[in-house]
């Protein structure tokens, strides 16, 4: 059910989205228009066939959700103990200059969409094309606000700079959508922490972000992105990062809200000698779907990544895993690793785990696993033979299949603090 959507943009259009630039303007209408074409993916689609999206298809998220006020003491518990990082704050999609803060140093940390800057231009839909997915479409189409970020060549953040997009109830049944960019020059150093949250209560709402990023050569980023939304809601986000010449990028993902949470992380070593770390968890329990779509593409020769993902689930929920790895003619030298292993915590939990290499060159290092299973009986006789019971035996055991990515998290206070959350979650599970 698309047409509320293209309803809802033409009122857009009409009112504050005739006021973006022109160039706006037309990239919104061009979105528009491949979303009307697409329509919203079904499970005859191949990417989308072990994720069903009828949930969204059923529902009204046309309308746009309601102003509201947010303390900075509700936002306390997730700032990791660092309230005094750079942070940009958006409460329903919208910039709330009163909770971020100002950054000091040479880096241009200022909102996007919503006020249109001229610099933006080059970077809106070239590292995130407008119709990778009919979501991303959308989203170009309907997003009215996001963060608009540049780390200057050769500066080194010293912090990372935190980006919080917050729901509250006033979203019920509203579409929330953003779209950010983030350019890191070249050898610049910086990181990053995307955090998605939900406040007072479970408001019924779809959350569909995008964040393009471009990172120079010789550049180093590091991306921790956090997905903790009520489970009453959905979740579909895109992050597309365009690698420079012996850049770094290190990700790590959690996923553990929403009722159906989809994220794409698609990564394109763009030059040689580029690396790209990809670090992911996902829990689910009760009925929750939680996907995961990860894109490498080796287009030049020398350069290397790495990535694990893991997954526990519990009841009812269902985990997705696709990781595709492309290997290019001229990407000779590629040294390409992917693995992906999933627990499950029930006999009605399941997984559809699908690892995929398509390689065009004959000089490459490209391997890829994949392993689904309960814990090992064996194991937990062994703790309970050394005196320690069943029920922490179980824990110690789930907490230590978690920690190999958790220890991944390049900043120590988001580290620490997502173990916290993480052992939380996983008491509540098995």
């Amino acid at each position: 059910m698309i047409e509320p959507y293209l309803r809802q943009f033409d009122a857009f259009a009409a009112n504050g989205g005739s006021t973006s630039p022109a160039w706006l303007q037309q990239r919104r209408a061009a979105a528009i228009e491949s979303f009307r074409r697409s329509g919203l993916p079904s499970t005859k689609d191949e990417d989308w066939r072990f994720t069903s999206v009828a949930p969204i298809s059923r529902g009204d998220f046309s309308k746009s959700p309601e102003p509201s006020r947010v303390s900075l003491a509700e936002l306390e518990p997730y700032l990791f103990g660092q309230p005094d990082w750079p942070r940009l704050v958006f409460v329903n999609g919208i910039f709330d200059p009163g909770l971020s803060t100002e950054h000091p140093r040479q880096t241009s940390l200022r909102r996007g969409l919503d006020t249109a800057p001229a610099d933006l231009e080059p970077h809106i839909g070239r590292h995130g094309p407008t119709d990778t997915t009919p979501f991303s479409s959308l989203n170009l189409a309907l997003a009215k606000d996001g963060a608009w970020i540049r780390i200057p060549a050769g500066v080194v953040e010293p912090a990372p700079i935190h980006l919080l997009f917050v729901t509250t109830p006033e979203a019920s049944d509203a579409g929330v959508h953003s779209r950010s960019v983030i350019v890191v020059e070249a050898k610049a150093r910086a990181q990053f922490v995307e955090s998605y949250l939900t406040l007072r209560g479970a408001p019924r709402h779809l959350t569909n972000t995008v964040i393009e990023m471009s990172i120079g050569e010789g550049a180093w980023v590091e991306h921790s992105r956090i997905q903790r939304e009520s489970e009453a809601g959905f979740h579909i986000g895109l992050t597309h990062v365009d690698q420079s010449a012996d850049s770094h990028y290190r990700s790590f993902s959690l996923a553990m809200g929403a009722s159906l949470a989809r994220h794409d992380l698609q990564t394109r070593l763009n030059a040689p000698e580029a690396e790209a770390l990809l670090y992911g968890l996902y829990l689910g329990n009760r009925d929750q779907l939680v996907d995961n779509h990860t894109s490498i593409f080796h287009d030049h020769p020398r350069c290397r990544s790495w990535e694990v993902y893991k997954g526990i689930l519990d009841d009812r929920a269902h985990g997705v895993f696709n990781g595709k790895i492309f290997v290019t003619p001229l990407a000779q030298q590629t040294d390409a690793k992917q693995t992906n292993r999933a627990l499950l915590l029930s006999d009605t939990a399941r997984v559809d785990t699908k690892p995929q290499l398509e390689i065009f060159a004959d000089d490459v290092k490209c391997t890829h696993g994949a392993t689904v299973g309960q814990l090992d009986p064996m194991w937990a006789f062994y703790l309970r033979s050394r005196g320690i019971p069943a029920d922490q035996a179980h824990r110690m055991m789930v907490a230590a299949f978690a920690a190999e990515v958790l220890d991944e998290i390049a900043s120590e206070p988001v580290r620490e603090a997502l173990r916290g959350v993480v052992a939380q979650r996983l008491d509540r599970l098995g």
